[in-house]
């Protein structure tokens, strides 16, 4: 197959010839290899972040919550009649309720501040799968019973059929008057009676163990018959909020709507979008800014090759000259410089491809790796609320990074290819 005039010339002047302008061009390469690479790896693993914290907060969290958002009160008293009103709204698969608050847990003297969340399985189960998350045990929760986080029980060295003490603070205000009480008169067996009747705990089976893969989940939820979360809190038959489960999550923002229909204030209802929106802003402008910042690694490999090609132009000035002078044409001078940009520029791209690739197959295991031998700790549970690092290719995203290096790579070359076709041949041939 014949190989045009400029494609030739520039592969010649490419061609390892363990020249200082060879291992310049080895350099460059090299470059745009480490700019794709690196920028594949990251909107990659920034993808698959969002994506994965998305699933994470669907498989935990409902699409809608109703709240009151009365301070003082806090709570909704007639929530059936709610519920049957949620239920028959279009959109709407399933509703359920809850009580959720603060409390403390006991195992053999380790205590932990975790939320306890009061269900009803078998209705919170068609708004979220939660039995999907049961890693040990089971999912029942009747009677004293409990199903905690995977962190929760590594951290109190609890197991499947333990015993878990629970104390509320839900009725702090009236432990306190009694105490108040009791100071005033200390010998009242009736005021002490009540007062322990008050602070005694509940103790709780473990019957199951639940991961979400969300540290923030897994760590900070005991999940309990809704009866007992009410007695803890001694709401009697209130409840916190009720949660609700749509056709689409991501049109649960046209169902809260038409639940504002009937939601009286200070109820009001809320999406798992409006809950965690600051969270996936920050996400995507952190996706990116990164991007850009990252794209510099290119652009400074840009610069290598157009420093490579001035130099070549500076070499060749006698050749470029002898060319012009055999009629060499100036769109022919400046395919031959202009085609070397390009060459390097996909021998970079089809190498950060690879290695990209590569990196983000085996990135837990590298991480493993860096923090076994470097003791270098990547991705860390605790601040980023995962156990693994996820991650997401999207062809989309590597063909705009592939064709962006690409077109970078191409223009560098237009500045030297321009110089190299301005060359006047009888000024290039005047000392030879």
């Amino acid at each position: 197959m014949k190989t045009s005039f400029s494609l030739f010339l520039a592969l010649r002047y490419l061609k390892p010839k363990r020249t200082f302008v060879s291992i310049i061009t080895l350099i460059s390469v090299l470059g745009v290899t480490l700019g794709i690479t690196v920028l594949i790896l990251v909107i990659s693993v920034m993808t698959g972040f969002d994506e994965e914290l998305r699933d994470k907060v669907l498989g935990f969290d409902a699409h809608i919550i109703v709240t009151n958002e009365d301070m003082a009160d806090g709570v909704i008293q007639d929530w059936r009649g709610l519920v049957k009103e949620i239920d028959a709204t279009p959109g709407v698969v399933a509703a359920a309720p809850y009580v959720q608050g603060p409390v403390i847990v006991e195992f053999e003297h380790r205590r932990l501040a975790p939320l306890i969340r009061g269900i009803n399985m078998d209705d919170q189960e068609k708004v979220t799968p939660l039995k999907n998350l049961i890693i040990a045990g089971s999912a029942v929760l009747r009677g004293d019973s409990a199903i905690i986080g995977s962190e929760i029980a590594r951290s109190l060295g609890i197991g499947v059929g333990d015993k878990l003490t629970v104390y509320s603070p839900g009725n702090i205000s009236d432990v306190s008057a009694l105490i108040d009480d009791l100071e005033k008169h200390p010998n009242d067996p009736k005021r002490l009676a009540d007062l322990k009747g008050l602070v005694s705990p509940n103790d709780l089976t473990v019957t199951g163990i639940f991961e979400s893969g969300r540290f923030i989940y897994d760590s900070e939820f005991v999940l309990v018959p809704l009866h007992i979360a009410q007695e803890l809190y001694a709401m009697e038959d209130d409840v916190h909020g009720i949660t609700v489960k749509t056709v689409d999550p991501y049109q649960a923002e046209a169902v809260k709507n038409r639940m504002a229909a009937f939601l009286q204030p200070p109820l009001a209802a809320s999406t798992w979008i409006d809950e965690n929106k600051q969270l996936f802003d920050a996400i995507r402008t952190e996706r990116n800014v990164m991007f850009f910042l990252l794209l510099f690694i290119v652009i400074v490999a840009a610069f290598g090759i157009m420093n490579t090609l001035i130099t070549v132009t500076v070499q060749k000035t006698r050749e470029i000259g002898i060319m012009k002078a055999l009629g060499a044409t100036t769109p022919q001078i400046i395919w031959v410089f202009l085609s070397q940009g390009m060459i390097v520029g996909f021998f970079g791209n089809a190498s950060g491809l690879a290695l990209g690739m590569l990196l983000i197959r085996y990135r837990n295991e590298f991480r493993e790796w860096l923090g076994r031998v470097l003791h270098v700790h990547i991705f860390p549970a605790e601040i980023y609320q995962f156990s693994a690092i996820p991650a997401k290719v999207v062809p989309h995203d590597v063909a705009i990074i592939c064709l962006s290096a690409f077109a970078i790579c191409s223009l560098a070359a237009l500045v030297p290819a321009y110089v190299a076709s301005r060359l006047d041949p009888v000024e290039a041939l005047r000392y030879e």
